[in-house]
């Protein structure tokens, strides 16, 4: 399933659907039509676990070749938001996870050139998400280096507390797409919380594609557009540690919950790794795709 949350127009509060081809279904109104409870509200429905997903993945089977009234309607009539609009807790970001970043960033940023020995993981708090076409903000008092990192998200669906890397995938609930945004001028002390941390720095979507539609999450191509030039392209191949590994690596010493969000690295490509280096500014669009999830574009607007 390709789920979402959207909106339907500004006074209605957020809901949550299923892309189904290009319209949008409400899974609690389809789960009202066959009499069977499903929430508006996508935390929830990862909370229910694959029961829900089962259910709902019939639901829709069922109902495809003709949908009941008042519960589907096209895509492009609504708002997608942020498939998970606030986070209950800090997305775990994860640094230099790629060869080639490691090296960009060991010549333009003071990092080690040596590769990990074990994944670098920071957070993100959830104040920074923001959903597609939302607006990243540029804010000059506090950064003349804005950067960008396009990432595969993975959302765990099932409690995980030191668990096997050969069992981690059972886990994950779904994929997404995640920027990772960066102030690199707002480093402090070699701590990247603040400069990782501002408002807006996690443009997320357009959806969560459930796990039983992603069976490998190491062979998706992604990349990032500024103004309609690419800047990263790569394969999730390429990571130093694989989504299993890092979901085993985590819930090692932190207890993954439902719901949980961690965005697994970014390819080479950055604007800081470029020479000479690029930076973001008022007025730029941002676009980002990860395969088999989809794209997101994000303007950039000063505050």
């Amino acid at each position: 399933m390709r789920l979402v949350t959207y909106r339907r127009n500004v006074l209605e509060s957020a809901r949550l659907g299923a892309i189904v081809d290009d319209m949008v279904v409400d899974i609690e109104y389809l789960g009202m039509i066959a009499g069977i409870d499903l929430p508006n509200d996508m935390l929830e429905f990862i909370d229910l676990g694959p029961s829900a997903v089962a259910t709902a993945t019939e639901l829709l089977k069922e109902h495809q070749e003709s949908w009941p009234v008042g519960v589907a309607q096209p895509l492009q009539n609504v708002k997608l938001l942020a498939p998970i609009p606030r986070p209950r807790k800090n997305i775990f970001g994860i640094g230099l996870n790629y060869v080639e970043h490691v090296e960009e960033s060991s010549r333009s940023l003071d990092t080690s050139a040596d590769l990990p020995k074990q994944p670098i993981i920071f957070t993100k708090p959830p104040t920074t998400v923001i959903g597609p076409g939302d607006s990243i903000e540029h804010n000059a008092k506090i950064t003349q280096q804005l950067d960008w990192e396009v990432e595969l998200a993975a959302i765990i669906g099932t409690r995980a507390q030191r668990i096997e890397e050969k069992d981690a995938l059972s886990y994950v609930f779904g994929y997404s797409l995640m920027l990772d945004m960066s102030a690199r001028d707002n480093r402090r002390a070699g701590q990247w919380v603040y400069s990782k941390g501002l408002d807006t720095y996690a443009p997320f979507g357009p959806c969560i594609v459930t796990a039983d539609e992603i069976p490998d999450p190491q062979k998706l191509d992604l990349w990032l557009k500024v103004n309609g030039e690419i800047k990263q392209q790569s394969n999730t191949r390429y990571m130093l540690f694989n989504v299993a590994h890092l979901v085993a690596d985590i819930s090692a010493g932190i207890t993954l919950e439902p719901g949980d969000i961690i965005a697994t690295g970014t390819p080479s490509g950055v604007g800081a790794g470029r020479t000479p280096q690029e930076w973001l500014w008022p007025g730029d669009v941002v676009e980002s795709y990860v395969e088999g999830i989809g794209t997101m574009r994000n303007p950039v607007v000063a505050v």
